[in-house]
């Protein structure tokens, strides 16, 4: 089965074609296009002293960090309206029980975040929006 990633070096995108050998197929993840909004996950009615202290993800924009492979959200390390600078590490993907380093791939604003700590993203999916 062949893949498709975009990878980004020194500021140029490539488009790079890979055979995937062995390994159980992962169902491609869906791909939201300006007619097709992506609707916010639901969220569970929990009383007001169980209420979760994580921040809850927001919808994504066309423009959003994307996750570079399948894994976990085990940190998120910045807030909606944190400065970063470009390379800042944003958060902490687990994938094949290794963690990674998402970093920030321009300096701004954090204006969004898509994702919550413990959700599990596929390669595409929006993870954080900079402004």
């Amino acid at each position: 089965m062949l893949r498709k990633f975009k990878i980004t070096i020194d500021g140029t995108e490539y488009l790079v074609e890979m055979e995937e050998i062995g390994g159980v197929p992962q169902p491609a993840a869906p791909v939201a296009t300006p007619q097709q909004p992506v609707a916010p996950a639901p969220t569970a009615t929990v009383a007001p002293e169980e209420a979760p202290v994580a921040p809850v993800a927001t919808p994504a924009s066309a423009d959003a960090m994307t996750a570079p492979m399948p894994g976990t959200i085990l940190k998120v390390l910045v807030n909606v309206g944190d400065e970063v600078q470009e390379n800042q590490p944003v958060m902490i993907l687990e994938a094949m029980k290794m963690e990674n380093e998402v970093v920030a791939p321009k300096a701004g604003k954090v204006t969004g975040i898509h994702v919550t700590q413990g959700q599990m993203v596929n390669p595409g999916e929006a993870l954080i929006t900079f402004g």
